[in-house]
This record gives C-alpha cells, sequence and structure tokens, in this order.
C-alpha cells in the first residue's frame, strides 16, 4: 500500500493529477482544492488513500493527513463510496465538515454531490462520535484569525477588492504558511 508520494507534477486532467515518481507517472485523483494547487512543472506530496478493486488500482491523493483520516471515515459510512468521500472534501475543509457534523446541518451536508438528506442524517449519526481526534489535529492546521486578516490586507495593499478576495479565499482551504497562503490566492485571483 502507497502511505504519501511525492514528486513532480507532469499533468492535470479533470480530477486527475499525474505525478512522476523515480522515473514512474501515477495518477492520483484528488480533490477540487489539490487540483488547482497543482501546477504542471511543480513538486508536489500527496498523502495516498489506496483502493483495489478486482479490475482496478485507484490512487487518491490528499493534501495532508486529516483530508485523508476523514476520506476514509466517509467511506466507513453506508452508501458512501469513494466518489462522494472525494466530492465531501471537495466541498468542504475538513474543519468545516467536521462543524457541519457537530451542528447536524443536514442541509448543508445534503449540498455534497451524491449525498442526499438520508445519507446526510446518516453521516451525522455515524461519524459525531469518531470525529473529535481529527478535530484537534485540525485545529493545529488553521490560520489564526490574525493570519487571514493579514493575507486580506496584503490582497487589498495589491489592488483586489474585498469581494474579489473574500470569493477568491472561499476556493481553497488557506494554509498556516503565510508565503503559500498569498501565493495560493494569488494563483486563485489570476484564474477569475
Amino acid at each position: 500500500m502507497i502511505g504519501w508520494m511525492q514528486g513532480e507534477v507532469v499533468g492535470r486532467r479533470d480530477g486527475v493529477v499525474t505525478v512522476n515518481v523515480g522515473g514512474v507517472g501515477y495518477d492520483v485523483i484528488v480533490p477540487q482544492r489539490s487540483l488547482v494547487e497543482s501546477l504542471t512543472g511543480e513538486q508536489a506530496t500527496f498523502f495516498i488513500h489506496t483502493s483495489v478493486r478486482e479490475d482496478a488500482i485507484t490512487l487518491y491523493g490528499f493534501a495532508d493527513e486529516n483530508e485523508r483520516s476523514m476520506f476514509r471515515l466517509l467511506l466507513s459510512t453506508p452508501g458512501v463510496g469513494p466518489s462522494t468521500a472525494l466530492g465531501a472534501i471537495s466541498t468542504f475543509s475538513v474543519s468545516n465538515l467536521i462543524s457541519a457534523i457537530y451542528a447536524e446541518d443536514v442541509t448543508a451536508i445534503s449540498t455534497i454531490p451524491g449525498i442526499g438528506k438520508k445519507t446526510a442524517a446518516r453521516l451525522v449519526l455515524e461519524l459525531a462520535g469518531k470525529l473529535p481526534s481529527l478535530e484537534q489535529r485540525d485545529a493545529t492546521n488553521t490560520p489564526t484569525k490574525s493570519s487571514h486578516a493579514d493575507l486580506e490586507s496584503a490582497l487589498r495593499s495589491l489592488g483586489y477588492g474585498v469581494s474579489e478576495i473574500r470569493d477568491a479565499l472561499a476556493a481553497f482551504e488557506i494554509p498556516s504558511d503565510e508565503r503559500q497562503a498569498l501565493r495560493l490566492a494569488l494563483r486563485q485571483l489570476g484564474t477569475r
């Protein structure tokens, strides 16, 4: 089983990133946020979930262990397969998904592609007791409010409007590293 991989991104298409590791190109299915952040020619690291079926071996890649752990927890819920679990991680950050589950916000959870109200209610019931350890680990990776405000201030000083900045920052999970956060925000603003 592959735990993680690091290599050069050599291609991107429809939710798949091709990573060159030691001269071998691995197709890795990733959440939308990771697809946006993975530029061709740059180094990338993914925490891998390997799915082995009779007819295929599929690699799912995540930005950190929390995303991978949440993906695996979602898979443990009846009625949730890999594409639905990946959709959940593409729709919500791990911390926002945990918050929605604790708040029993079935309406928010049912906005995930492939999840209706019944499955959302089942997710709340199944996962509420399994999440505290994930929440504690996720809190260490969450940027502070002051670093978020600093990022917004830096983008405003570059001439971006408040609504542009909010839309761009909502499109990805803001890393705690300020340089990386600014780089990702500028990349997101450049795609608009």
